[in-house]
């Protein structure tokens, strides 16, 4: 893939756009209101752009459509299908309690229900978990740069990507907080719409023309086989012979990415804490006109979600299908440390040979099956070798000499493919690794794992970008300015969150009780600012494989620490009002430390399963408590706000269609259905 004039010329006024317009509409900012909450000025169809654009990023991009490539396929559309569901609910269950409030952030409701340690709490946790978040969406943009730049011939650090992002998004918020942000998440969110549809289309297009193709054959084992095709042979009809058994949305319950015990509790969990109880989701409507622009712009962007998976999560399925060897050829870069350490482990293995510069003519004919570790004098040599044989393992000399595996190393991995990708090394591990288990078994020690990956499947999004989209007519530009504009939104709209709940639920309340309108704004500008860099020198240290292979799970799992006792309480408080205010604290509390047992003492756990568990934990806890020491009057939710509180009809009709639609789209793809 190569950059013409026209794709720089329509990405760089794309950007320039962006934050013109973002700052143009927010010139005016002089109250913690204006700043913070837009003037609660923004009508229905700003906020469910708005909405759509700060959720969708290269994290659903980049992570989403990472997980549609593997054995998962259509089953991860259920974070975007069952989220319009759960819109539907926030519009008309939780909305109206937090606009009658009046409130800046979602901590500072917990204060008016419960006490001031709650809402302390709950700041205090949520901005921890805002820097994972931060760090994470970064990560992603700047890996998807990195790929493509590598693609183009350039060599651009994840560092370097990870500035761009961050600086581009520092800019606009810093000057014109949630209005800024809200103005540039119009042209942003229509444009990744517009850029996801397109990326769709071509890659029909090159799978209608492919001759051969990838499938998952077994989403149980993750088993993958090659099917060639002839010319008669329509785009559809391959499509549906390459993922059939993807087009599920029920996964086994022994899945590790999504079971479908998931589904009846887990997974509504984060939904239900991301949509109504998430500050830099919440945000956009705590600044509504009215409740019922509100609802209006939460039906909005519920429809908008029926959509998002066919512009994100079928390109994904279809870039494994394509590009499997790429992929499997980008893993070798991540495998190559841990081959090292097994071969220092297990010096006597027949299937690792290290080898010092081989030249290009060893590599390209290397034979798949024996593993060559490729060692060169320094790491930009070892990353300049161009990988096309996922056996060929470049690797700098310092690293090699620096992988030293204890005695009780195992070696796995969470990829269900890698044993159909590396059939030889799979069946030595196994041997391997029983040996080990027994040593460690019978010295009393605990073991430690080195992970393996048979794909990168991160990729898939510039797989696509690199190899379907026509050259030369500025669609290349359009694209990568779309994708930009997903991860500066979302960027930008953690980074107004986090300013928000530290200047309000932080800094005015207990640093500055009787600060100034002027002094408040100027805190929330500098946050954004510390916290940019923050989010610049996090992001490189997630492209670690030893954390996972999916940036998407991380982000979700990482949120578990918080999500599901901030539901309990909120869900308890709403419900039961005479739920003292020491509920509220232990509730929030019996979370963190329940999520981090279980996730130490028994991590075959699945994380969603994980979080319905201590969301369970959670409302006995709290019922206990209120049993024991309820208040003596229930609470009272008192109103606190000029804005109208009328509901909107319309949003009604049009949420309940939504829902149905979406109940649809399980019955259409269930295992009943699909057997078909």
């Amino acid at each position: 893939m190569a950059l013409n004039f026209l794709d720089i010329l329509v990405f760089l006024v794309f950007v320039v756009s962006v934050v013109s317009i973002g700052i143009l509409k927010s010139r005016h900012e002089k109250t913690s209101e204006d700043y913070f909450l837009a003037g609660r000025g923004l009508s229905w169809w700003l906020i469910g752009f708005s909405l759509i654009a700060a959720n969708i990023s290269t994290e659903q991009f980049v992570g989403m459509s990472g997980n549609a490539a593997s054995h998962v396929g259509l089953a991860i559309a259920s974070y975007e299908w069952m989220a319009a569901i759960t819109l539907v609910v926030v519009a008309f269950g939780f909305l109206p309690y937090f606009l009658r409030a009046g409130i800046y952030t979602i901590p500072e409701f917990l204060e008016y229900r419960y006490n001031a340690s709650a809402r302390t709490i709950m700041a205090v946790a949520t901005i921890f978990i805002y820097m994972l978040l931060l760090g994470s969406v970064t990560y992603s943009g700047a890996l998807t740069i990195r790929t493509l730049a590598g693609q183009m011939g350039y060599d651009v650090s994840l560092l370097t990507g990870s500035m761009v992002i961050g600086i581009i998004a520092m800019l606009y918020v810093a000057a014109g907080g949630l209005k800024a942000c809200a103005w540039a998440d119009l042209i942003q969110g229509s444009a990744l719409i517009v850029g996801g549809a397109a990326i769709m289309i071509f890659a029909f297009i090159k799978l209608g023309s492919a001759t051969e193709a990838a499938k998952v054959i077994d989403i149980n084992t993750g088993a993958v086989a090659i099917e060639t095709f002839t010319k008669d042979t329509g785009v559809i009809e391959r499509f549906m012979s390459l993922n059939k058994v993807r087009m599920n949305m029920f996964l086994p319950k022994t899945d590790t990415i999504l079971p479908w015990t998931a589904l009846l509790m887990g997974l509504w969990i984060p939904n239900f804490y991301y949509w109504g109880l998430n500050q830099y989701i919440t945000q956009r409507t705590l600044g509504s006109q009215s409740l019922a622009q509100g609802q209006k712009g939460i039906v909005f962007a519920a429809a908008m979600k029926l959509v998002i998976p066919f512009v994100i999560v079928i390109p994904g399925i279809i870039a494994f299908n394509l590009f499997s060897k790429d992929m499997q050829a980008e893993a070798a870069y991540d495998n190559a440390p841990v081959i090292a350490k097994y071969y220092k482990a297990n010096p006597n293995t027949a299937i690792v040979e290290v080898a010092q510069a081989p030249d290009a003519n060893t590599i390209s004919n290397w034979q798949p099956g024996r593993f060559m570790i490729a060692l060169y004098e320094n790491e930009k040599a070892a990353k300049a070798v161009k990988v096309q044989n996922p056996f060929v393992l470049p690797l700098d000399r310092a690293k090699f000499e620096l992988a030293t595996p204890s005695a009780y190393t195992v070696f796995a991995s969470d990829d269900k493919s890698w044993r159909s990708a590396f059939p030889a090394l799979s069946d030595e591990l196994d041997t391997y690794n029983a040996s080990v288990l027994q040593v460690a078994k019978a010295a009393g020690k605990i073991t430690f794992t080195e992970k393996f990956i048979a794909y990168k499947y991160d990729t898939a999004l510039a797989q696509l970008l690199g190899k379907i989209l026509p050259q030369g007519v500025g669609i290349v530009g359009f694209v990568l300015a779309a994708l930009l504009g997903a991860v500066v939104s979302s960027l930008a709209a953690m980074l107004n969150a986090a300013s928000t709940i530290f200047s309000m639920d932080i800094y005015k309340k207990y640093m500055s009780p009787n600060a100034s309108q002027k002094s408040i704004v100027f805190i929330g500008r500098l946050c954004v600012v510390v916290f940019t860099f923050v989010a610049i020198m996090l992001a490189p240290q997630l492209g670690n494989p030893k954390i996972s292979n999916s940036i998407f799970t991380i982000i979700q799992e990482g949120q578990g620490f918080i999500s599901p006792g901030i539901l309990a309480v909120f869900v308890f408080g709403f419900i039961i009002r005479k739920a003292p205010p020491a509920a509220g604290v232990l509730g929030l509390l019996t979370n963190v430390v329940a999520y981090g047992l279980l996730k130490i003492g028994v991590p075959s756990i699945q994380f969603l399963n994980r979080m319905a568990i201590c969301f369970g934990l959670c409302i006995v806890v709290m019922t206990i408590i209120t049993l024991l020491k309820p208040l003596a009057k229930p609470i009272e939710f008192k109103h606190n706000t000029s804005i109208a509180l009328t509901t909107s009809k319309g949003a009604v009709f049009a949420g309940i269609i939504i829902v149905i639609i979406t109940l649809l789209f399980y019955v259409i793809f269930s295992p009943l259905m699909v057997a078909k």
